[in-house]
């Protein structure tokens, strides 16, 4: 099943590798494990991509691809998780990160209104960087934890899913003949 779910969103390698912004990259893109849709491919890139969507900068699909391509992972799979966090949840769940952090650090949360300029940038990302940091790493660690036992435990189980119904089948055929 997850094979299956996976193939329907998979890119096409060829048509990515004419693009012209991919030139610089096209050296790199003839490993298959980029876009093999195999659980040893496609498991660590959904895990890489879920921590990556957890961090606090900019850039999170453009990093999870040259990660990926560094790790010799899926890159597409690695890329499309990073959407976990978007900017409809983006908000909240930063907020949350830094509410985690300044827990773990000691400190209590302070309240602040955030303006998208480079005053506020300036003057009060100072004060929230570490809880947010260190929120941020501790959640992103354990969604891709749990994000890489869960699609593996999955993968696992379809496979076993699968080999059990053909063995059913070659059973019932050799009974037959």
């Amino acid at each position: 099943m997850p094979r299956r779910f996976f193939r329907n969103f998979a890119f096409k390698r060829d048509r990515i590798r004419r693009q012209w912004y991919m030139a610089p990259f096209r050296h790199l893109l003839h490993d298959n494990n980029l876009w093999a849709i195999r659980r040893r491919t496609v498991v660590p890139a959904f895990s890489l991509g879920l921590f990556i969507a957890f961090m606090p900068f900019p850039g999170h699909m453009f990093i999870a691809m040259l990660s990926a391509l560094a790790l010799s992972i899926n890159i597409p799979v690695a890329a499309l998780t990073t959407l976990v966090v978007n900017p409809v949840t983006l908000g909240p769940v930063f907020y949350f990160c830094y509410r985690i952090g300044a827990m773990l650090l000691g400190t209590k949360p302070r309240l602040f209104q955030f303006e998208l300029s480079l005053d506020w940038l300036s003057s009060q990302f100072g004060t929230v960087w570490q809880p947010l940091l260190l929120g941020c790493l501790l959640l992103g660690s354990i969604a891709a934890l749990t994000g890489y036992i869960f699609l593996d435990l999955l993968w696992r189980a379809s496979i076993a899913n699968y080999l059990t119904k053909r063995r059913a089948k070659r059973a019932q055929k050799d009974l037959g003949t």
